[in-house]
């Protein structure tokens, strides 16, 4: 797998995007989308995942407004100060800067076949807010568990692509209600998948993080998020 970083630019200032290829040296495109804890360790390894299926990955540096290329490992220590860049964040620009990245993304020479983001817990937030507002740019999009996306429900309707919903249904930080009201508001179109792992906290699927990763709902939920991709953003 190689590495390189990328340089977005956008109107007041620049920021990294980490760049994976696969081994073949091409393929179809996935925006990987941070959870707080910055790009680091846990976005490398589901980097790693993704590029062994086919895929070019591309993780912005989200948080860059408040502190360049900002990443830190997962333990109980750091919660505050990952909380800290959350309340700082400006989603506005924010959500511009998502889709700078992605446009950053569609443009190299490497990407063929399509193009689809993938986000976890603020990424996961972030990955359903840019599939409202630009989903004529994407192929497909996987959240896994965003605890705003209940509260931008109005949005719903402006979605378009293939998108599939991953929730812990035991996780503390997104109440179950609000999981079934997501559930409710998406349900039943073609283009929407929703799972929910009844065993599942918050973060489960993360394997760098003894605090928050659960083998079990982890494995089933990333198994259903490859025959996803695989049917809504093929690798030829």
């Amino acid at each position: 797998m190689t590495k390189r970083i990328e340089t977005v630019r956008v109107p007041d200032g620049d920021f990294s995007l980490h760049v994976w290829l696969p081994e073949k040296g091409s393929g179809p495109g996935i925006l990987l989308i941070q959870e707080i804890f910055g790009v680091g360790e846990y976005m490398a390894a589901v980097a790693a995942d993704l590029t062994s299926l086919g895929y070019v990955v591309a993780a912005p540096d989200m948080f860059w407004r408040l502190e360049r290329d900002w990443s830190v490992e997962h333990s109980d220590t750091v919660m505050a100060e990952a909380g800290d860049k959350i309340s700082h964040f400006d989603w506005t620009k924010g959500q511009d800067d998502l889709e700078a990245a992605l446009d950053k993304l569609r443009e190299l020479p490497e990407v063929a076949g399509g193009v689809g983001a993938l986000g976890f817990c603020f990424g996961g937030s972030l990955a359903y807010m840019l599939a409202a507002r630009a989903s004529g740019k994407l192929d497909a999009v996987v959240s896994f568990y965003g605890s705003r996306v209940p509260g931008e429900l109005d949005r719903a309707g402006d979605i378009t692509v293939p998108i599939q919903f991953h929730f812990g249904g035991s996780d503390p930080y997104i109440p179950r209600e609000d999981v079934a009201a997501v559930e409710e508001a998406l349900g039943g179109r073609d283009h929407v998948e929703f799972h929910v792992q009844e065993d599942g906290g918050h973060a489960f699927h993360n394997r760098t993080s003894p605090i928050f990763h659960q083998a079990e709902p982890a494995a089933r939920a990333w198994a259903l998020t490859e025959d996803f991709l695989a049917r809504r953003l093929p690798v030829r």
